[in-house]
């Protein structure tokens, strides 16, 4: 089965249109640039100092670097290279260092702001960000306006669909992801046998499954088999930055860790490498579904 095409709309930019994307870990950037060049809009690139690991694939664009603790620069830079839209694209593993940030005026009289974000969370401190970027100027938009084909379309995208035992797992998980989502501690979970038995924590999905795998041998999952990841966005998520997203890796552990398959909301959620996710999903035998992102999971 191939996947269907995506609901979302793609925003249309005006023709002198600067867009910018502050680029951090993993291939999000990288495709979020490459959709940008496909609409004729060529991005700047803004690399966070330590985070980006595909640096070569930017090579042909603008591109300037800016450290977490130079985050009081990032206006003037903005406005210096004429963006009218941003996108916060890629992992960034760390938060900034208070005591390391270089004071401007116009960041002084945000630290309190910065402070209590950054006590609220990863999803406070975006919703600080995004806010202080648009009071500025600057146009925040997600990485699926600009590059709607990034975005998990809805059913099931595979070869492999869910059994029925697999729709238990998914209503499962999805209610535990919703559950520690609301308290901004992750966005995933994984259910085994009609239950949730893992839940994503600061280690990110990448050691959700090492530590799903490494249960396998272990009390009550001894002889299970199946089971599901699920990642949904967070309830009230900023959903212009940190969408869940799934990739060929995902794909890799999540069968390493003996899962059944993949659930994601429909819109909500990124499938990067799409073509290549999807193949080594069908390759592996996994399921991917894509959830209608504002009803229950069911099986219809």
């Amino acid at each position: 089965m191939t996947r269907a095409e995506p609901t979302e709309a793609r925003l249309a930019l005006a023709p002198g249109a600067r867009v910018g994307i502050i680029a951090g870990g993993g291939s999000l950037p990288v495709e979020v640039a490459a959709g940008l060049v496909r609409q004729g809009h060529a991005p700047f690139i803004i690399l966070v100092d330590g985070e980006v690991d595909r640096e070569a694939d930017f090579a042909e664009y603008a591109q300037e670097r800016l450290a977490l603790e130079q985050i009081g620069s990032l206006v003037s830079l903005l406005k210096r290279q004429r963006i009218s839209h941003l996108v916060l694209a890629g992992e960034i593993r760390r938060r900034p260092r208070l005591s390391k940030v270089r004071p401007t005026l116009g960041l002084l009289a945000i630290i309190p702001s910065l402070v209590v974000a950054l006590a609220r969370g990863d999803d406070g401190l975006l919703k600080m960000l995004t806010r202080g970027l648009e009071k500025r100027g600057i146009t925040v938009v997600g990485a699926h306006q600009v590059v709607p084909e990034l975005a998990a379309s809805e059913g099931t995208l595979t070869t492999a669909a869910p059994r029925q035992s697999d729709w238990r797992d998914i209503q499962a998980g999805r209610a535990a992801a919703k559950a520690i989502g609301a308290l901004d501690i992750g966005q995933a979970a994984v259910a085994i046998g009609g239950r949730a038995i893992a839940l994503e924590g600061v280690e990110g999905t990448r050691g959700l499954l090492e530590r799903t795998r490494d249960l396998r041998g272990h009390g009550r999952l001894a002889g299970k088999e199946r089971g599901v990841l699920v990642k949904c966005a967070k309830p009230d998520q900023e959903l212009r930055a940190d969408l869940p997203s799934i990739g060929p890796e995902t794909v890799e552990a999540a069968h390493a860790a003996g899962l059944a398959g993949i659930a994601v909301e429909a819109g909500h959620a990124l499938v990067l490498e799409g073509p290549a996710t999807l193949a080594r999903a069908n390759a592996l035998g996994l399921f991917i579904v894509g959830l209608p992102a504002m009803e229950p999971a069911n099986g219809q």
